[in-house]
Parts: structure tokens; sequence; C-alpha cells
């Protein structure tokens, strides 16, 4: 099994190569190839690497697969007695990511 745990968006995520992840937006086209150079953990297929906090020799490749919307949640303020009620939506924009490759 090989996995990487990196830093995006400043959370630390699980990603695997072949497989499809939501981040916050990312800007650009879909098609686009983006690398991750903030690489903690990478583990191969007998040994693990950790970095100090970095691994500086590893490069995560990944493609812009689309844009898209997280779900909708509900934002309602209310003050007692005061007769004020306010509702307001929130869909928070998205950017799909295909974990290409783990470059050394």
């Amino acid at each position: 099994m090989v996995y990487a745990i990196i830093e995006a968006d400043g959370k630390q995520i699980w990603v695997e190569p072949g497989k499809y992840y939501d981040l916050n937006y990312i800007p650009g086209e879909p098609g686009d190839y983006i690398k991750f150079n903030k690489v903690l953990v990478l583990k191969q297929e007998h040994s693990i690497y950790l970095g100090k906090p970095c691994i500086k020799s590893v490069v995560i490749k990944a493609k812009i697969l689309k844009h898209l919307k997280g779900k909708k949640i509900t934002v309602f303020k209310i003050k007692p007695k005061k007769n004020f009620r306010k509702k307001k939506g929130h869909r928070q924009k998205l950017t799909r990511l295909l974990i290409e490759e783990f470059l050394h």
C-alpha cells in the first residue's frame, strides 16, 4: 500500500495515487496539473519516510478534474425578545483533484 499525508489548505490529508479528493477551491482550469510539496509522511512498499516537518525531495502531482459546490448549510441568527431573525444559506466552492503520482 502506497500513501502519503500532505498539508493542503491548512489541513492534513491522507492521499493515495489513483483516487480523487475534494479540497477548498484551487484556482485553475479542469485538466491543469498542480504539485503539492508539503509532504509530511510517505509510505511505500516496505519503508516509511517521516518529514521534519516536510520531506523536501517528494512532490505529489495532481490533476484538477472539476470545480463544484459543497453541501448547503443554513445559517440562522436569532435574538430573543427583539423579533430579529435572519436566515442565510452557504455553499462552499470545492475543487476535485485526482492524485496521479508521487515524484522523488
